[in-house]
Formats: C-alpha cells, sequence, structure tokens
C-alpha cells in the first residue's frame, strides 16, 4: 500500500487572529507544518495546534521561518547565518516544549516563505538551517524543494532530507 502523507500549514495566527481553520485542516492532515513565531504564531496559538494536533495523532513539524512577522515571512531578508542558525534552533525549541506538554515530539523541520524558496539556492542560508536543527539537539528530518542546497547538506550532515 502506498502511503502519502498530507501536511498543511498550521498556527498561521496570532492572538485573537487566525488566517486558517486549523481544527479543519487537523480533520485531514497527517502532519502539520506549525508556524513558530516568527512569520506568523504566537505561543498560545503554538499550544493550542499542538494539543489539537497530538490529540487526533498528527505529526508536528516546526515551520521555521525569518523573522518577518509584517511580511509573513514572505520577504528576502539578508540574516547572518550565525544569527539565522540560533533563530531556527529558537523557534524548534520554542515547538517542542509545546509538543511535549501536548504528549508528542516535534517531527521535523520545514522551512516557510522567503527562507523555504533562498535555501534552494543560497549555500549560507541553506547550511544555517541545518545548522540551527544541529543546534536544536538535531536529528530532525528536514522538508525542502527537490535537489535544493537545503536538502543536500542536510544529507551531508546526517539529517533525513524529505522532498
Amino acid at each position: 500500500m502506498t502511503l502519502i502523507d498530507l501536511n498543511a500549514d498550521l498556527g498561521e495566527g496570532f492572538g485573537r487572529w487566525r488566517l486558517t481553520d486549523d481544527e479543519q485542516l487537523l480533520s485531514v492532515v497527517t502532519s502539520a507544518n506549525v508556524a513558530c513565531g516568527f512569520h506568523a504564531g504566537d505561543a498560545i496559538t503554538m499550544r493550542r495546534v499542538c494539543e489539537l494536533a497530538a490529540g487526533r495523532g498528527v505529526r508536528i513539524g516546526a515551520q521555521v521561518s525569518y523573522r518577518d512577522l509584517a511580511g509573513f515571512g514572505r520577504r528576502a531578508m539578508d540574516v547572518p547565518p550565525d544569527e539565522l542558525a540560533a533563530e531556527v534552533a529558537y523557534q524548534i525549541g520554542a515547538l517542542e516544549v509545546f509538543a511535549r506538554a501536548a504528549g508528542t515530539r516535534v517531527s521535523y523541520v520545514k522551512p516557510h516563505g522567503a527562507l523555504y524558496n533562498r535555501v534552494v539556492h543560497d549555500e549560507a542560508q541553506a547550511r544555517a538551517v541545518v545548522d540551527g536543527v544541529l543546534l536544536a539537539g538535531g536529528s530532525l528530518p528536514v522538508l525542502g524543494l527537490p535537489s535544493s542546497r537545503l536538502l543536500e547538506l542536510a544529507a551531508e550532515a546526517g539529517l533525513p532530507a524529505v522532498t
């Protein structure tokens, strides 16, 4: 039997504002890319989505991004690699707290928006994301576009690379 992992971006809101109907999406997905506070999401939103996902057996992934709430993570940014690595680790760690509290763990990492597109070709930014995953304690799978520098560097670092 062929299995398909259906994933979607969730937790993309903050405070009272919600972009998606996370509860409805969690009824059909098998993996949830949860915004970790830098392009969207906040502590209460991450906690709520982790609890809902865990209750439904949906895997939780850290959807990391540039620090760009105003631009929803879609603006190109030049972030020094050491700073980006620290920010990626920080986002994973924040989500992990809420995943554990819900009785599960963060299962993978997937960049969002401008970062997702940039790490296809940008060696330094791709390496910074991989370094951030490793800094966060890392053996998490990394999701990205096929043939991207991100996935090549993740595989070189011993991380599972998922297209």
